[in-house]
């Protein structure tokens, strides 16, 4: 009987060590493109950031959770953004909710982010996050991408983490990112 036990313990460990080990979320990966449509329309791609360290917070509107972590990514982008932290937002909908422009803007505005703010359908997001439609849905999704354009955190989904939703440990990580690529300048003789 304890044979037996032990062997399903194993049996168990290896399927979830192998289930982990093929996850399409695995950090580091190169980030793919995305474009995120402003309030205005205006469609900005996420690769017009590079050489910044961003953070993109996927959310829904109606979240007090999101929109927690959306004023706090509003503090480390007044904090952090003359060193190269990018903060964005993009909202989608949630089941049976809208997350267009307007709304968007509304948002925004309200809780005076400083940041870009826009929106996308589920489907673009979930192409992005490599989120499998068998995956439970997390929000906020957070995503912290590197000055190479390297996705080196994620939240969320299987292989995901809340510790991203922390200021300390946010600001911490994106501090360490930012020092990453850069040089020290000239030096002395």
């Amino acid at each position: 009987m304890l044979i037996q036990k032990c062997t399903s313990l194993i049996l168990l460990f290896l399927i979830v060590a192998s289930t982990a080990a093929v996850s399409s979320t695995s950090v580091p990966r190169k980030s793919p493109e995305f474009i995120i449509t402003e309030s205005s329309g205006k469609r900005v791609p996420l690769s017009s950031f590079k050489g910044k360290v961003v953070m993109i917070e996927f959310l829904f509107l109606k979240s007090p959770k999101c929109l927690n972590l959306a004023r706090t990514m509003n503090k480390l982008g007044v904090d952090l953004g003359a060193r190269g932290f990018q903060p964005i937002a993009v909202a989608f909908p949630a089941p049976g909710s809208d997350a267009t422009g307007p709304l968007v803007g509304y948002m925004a505005d309200y809780f005076k982010l400083s940041y870009p703010v826009g929106y996308a359908d589920k489907n673009e997001v979930d192409q992005y996050l490599s989120r499998a439609q068998s995956e439970v849905l997390r929000i906020p999704q957070v995503v912290i991408i590197d000055r190479a354009g390297m996705i080196r955190a994620q939240s969320g989904g299987r292989d995901g983490t809340t510790s991203l939703e922390d200021e300390d440990f946010l600001r911490n990580m994106l501090d360490s990112l930012l020092k990453e690529g850069v040089s020290a300048g000239p030096t002395s003789r």
